[in-house]
């Protein structure tokens, strides 16, 4: 766009990732929140440890002013299903054609490959172009050990992992799919 004096502006567009995300989370805690009130499952979003520093009162009650994370925190969620210990990570991605492993660090994969040591179910929850999947943590890290990419190919996505479906009710059909694949 042109000014007076000829003096260009450019405008550019301010992304906010600070909610991306928040949809799949709510969709997953809806169903977590369903199987707890039906007795099916007993799943939690896991709090992110953090230590406060500093603290105030205002008509609200406290407030923390000041916190840090104490430890990196490992995967979304855990509990336990039909006596066995189940644990998975919940992302999602704008990107059409491949899902960035830069949302991974390196201790949460390291924690997957422990809970699948100690014979845990343990899976991703991924959702993109509009679809969720379930991929399965031993998938998950057999991408991770036999690929150089930098992201997980959306047709491998497609291929290894589960099309979960959406009930209005029930949430997300995961207890459907890991009865069929680890039970």
């Amino acid at each position: 766009m042109l000014y007076p004096n000829n003096i260009k502006k450019q405008y550019h567009k301010q992304i906010n990732y600070s909610n991306r995300g928040m949809v799949l989370e709510e969709l997953i805690n809806k169903t977590n929140h369903y199987n707890l009130e039906n007795n099916l499952a007993l799943i939690y979003k896991k709090p992110t440890p953090i230590g406060i520093v500093d603290v105030s009162f205002n008509n609200k009650g406290k407030q923390i002013d000041k916190a840090y994370f104490k430890e990196p925190s490992t995967l979304d969620y855990n509990g336990l299903y039909k006596g066995k210990y189940i644990e998975f990570e919940a992302k999602e991605t704008l990107n059409k054609t491949a899902f960035p492993l830069k949302n991974f660090h390196l201790h949460q994969i390291n924690h997957i490959r422990k809970v699948i040591e100690h014979k845990g179910i343990v899976f991703i929850i991924i959702k993109m172009n509009n679809l969720v999947y379930l991929l399965k943590g031993e998938d998950f890290l057999s991408y991770i050990d036999n690929h150089e990419r930098k992201s997980i190919e959306y047709n491998y996505l497609k291929e290894k992992g589960y099309l979960l479906k959406e009930n209005y009710l029930k949430g997300l059909n995961f207890l459907e799919i890991i009865d069929k694949i680890y039970l």
